[in-house]
């Protein structure tokens, strides 16, 4: 029989120690145990061994200038410089999170309750089916125009129009009408490529405008943390909205229920207004600014930044144009799509194999603590990311971090017991929670700045297509985990061939 609770013990006992090895506490306690080349966070500020050696167009100028000058900076002017940015970097991480934060609190509020929700209106399975689909295609299709959309608009305006979309969505979910649930669905799609495109475009642009590039990584990987403690925090407050009042609609014969699984739904809207409201006070806006390698195509691409189509089509001109770009979206897609997978099916596999070895007297799986228990290695894993830049640069991790996904993926498949598959799938989920902070930072490397949100969103449309694909067919989880152990090992071969030529650029 499977001991979750110790498991979940010993799981947080690790986090806690990854935490505190990861934190600025273990710098002080142990001051010679670090890269000497480190600064805060784990991030080197040295040109040759920062694994995020991104500067600014500016700051590239200003560097190359000095050095035509002969100018030499003395280890006092270093040490203020690297103060300064560090204050620059904590002023705007503190801003994000606090946007960020309160929209992944939004979106965690919702999920375990929208088929529940269906369900209690009496919808078929099928067309509980047909409404998700909905919501993937939505994601799909109109997703895919947006992104251009934020680049050339604003991405604080689009984080602003994020919460106005999101909770309209929400409010569909009062009306027990197939055809307006089904708006509400087209709506949340769109919602969820904002959620997953522009607050990260907006995030590496304000990086750059601050000058704090190599603090990039950091900044994923406290994001990553902080967006697993918000899902734990989010379920215990879902489930106590859900169950604060009767579902039942208004009146006698209305169509506009209030109370139960539409609780969560209800405090999701005030953390989306309170997105909004937060996104509009303490952020600049920033674009997708053109950078000085993409002067030579001003002419070109003046066409294409005219509309939302134009965006789309030089943002996919882009793609294919660069090997580095293109490797990037299948990768994220075979990682993330894998993600996705796990999610609709870890419930049906574990529960198959408990129910084998408990028989009669299984009586149901303990999906709180499972659940907080994946959470805590997401949290672990982005811990140790952050170690891991001390030493490596995020094209070289990936790699690592796919390797032990696809065997994490191998060990569920080949698994006799229940134990030996959760600890399996924990494996899984902290390299989750190392891949985030790790892709994040390859992308902002690697992605140009003009067509950032647009390429992301372009990004998800293999992504969604996976996902359309295990809705639509009847796998069952080993069939489906050997696929995602397939994907993954696809992911290493090609991180593999993105590190090499890297490296070698």
């Amino acid at each position: 029989m499977t001991d979750y609770n110790l498991i979940f013990g010993c799981v947080l006992l690790f986090n806690i120690i990854v935490t505190f090895r990861a934190s600025s506490y273990w710098k002080k306690f142990f001051p010679g145990s670090t890269s000497p080349s480190s600064s805060d966070g784990g991030e080197t500020t040295s040109s040759d061994d920062d694994p995020t050696p991104l500067l600014t167009d500016k700051a590239s100028e200003q560097s190359s200038t000095d050095v035509e000058k002969g100018d030499k900076t003395t280890p006092s002017h270093d040490a203020a410089s690297d103060a300064a940015a560090n204050i620059r970097h904590s002023q705007l991480l503190r801003k994000y999170l606090t946007v960020y934060l309160l929209a992944a609190l939004s979106d965690w509020l919702q999920g375990p309750y929208v088929y529940a929700l269906y369900d209690a209106y009496g919808y078929s399975q099928h067309d509980i089916a047909v409404l998700f689909v909905a919501g993937f295609g939505s994601s799909m299709v109109f997703g895919s125009f947006v992104g251009g959309m934020a680049d050339q608009g604003g991405r604080k305006k689009f984080v602003i129009l994020f919460s106005i979309i999101y909770s309209l969505s929400c409010m569909t979910k009062h009306f027990k009408s197939f055809w307006v649930l089904m708006i509400g669905r087209l709506l949340g799609g769109i919602a969820t490529s904002l959620l997953f495109s522009v607050f990260e475009a907006w995030l590496i642009g304000a990086h750059g405008s601050a000058n704090v590039m190599s603090h990039l990584g950091k900044s994923f990987s406290s994001a990553q943390y902080g967006n697993s403690i918000i899902a734990i925090v989010a379920g215990q407050i879902a489930n106590r909205a859900a169950n604060y009042a009767e579902f039942k609609p208004t009146s006698e014969g209305s169509g506009f229920y209030t109370g139960g699984y539409l609780g969560p739904f209800d405090v999701s809207m005030v953390a989306l207004i309170l997105v909004g409201i937060l996104a509009s006070s303490l952020w600049e806006e920033n674009y997708g600014e053109k950078s000085a390698d993409d002067d030579d195509h001003d002419d070109s691409s003046k066409d294409e930044k005219t509309s939302a189509v134009g965006a789309l089509k030089g943002a996919f001109s882009t793609t294919i144009r660069s090997p580095d770009i293109l490797s990037c979206g299948i990768i994220s897609s075979l990682f993330e799509g894998s993600m996705y997978i796990f999610v609709f099916m870890w419930t049906p596999a574990l529960t198959t194999l408990s129910k084998e070895e408990l028989g009669d007297e299984f009586d149901s799986l303990p999906f709180g603590v499972i659940f907080s228990t994946f959470m805590v290695c997401c949290m672990a894993g982005s811990s140790l990311f952050s170690i891991a830049m001390e030493k490596m640069k995020p094209e070289q991790l990936a790699v690592i971090v796919f390797g032990i996904a696809a065997t994490a993926f191998a060990l569920v498949v080949f698994s006799g017991s229940a134990t030996s598959t959760f600890l399996a799938m924990n494996l899984f989920e902290m390299c989750v929670g190392m891949y985030f902070p790790s892709m994040g930072t390859m992308k902002g490397m690697i992605v140009p700045e003009d067509k950032r949100a647009a390429i992301y969103n372009l990004f998800r449309i293999p992504l969604n297509f996976i996902v359309l694909f295990s809705l639509l067919t009847d796998l069952t989880p080993r069939v489906s985990f050997i696929l995602c152990g397939t994907m993954m090992v696809v992911a290493t071969l090609l991180q593999m061939k993105l590190k090499s030529r890297r490296i070698q650029a």
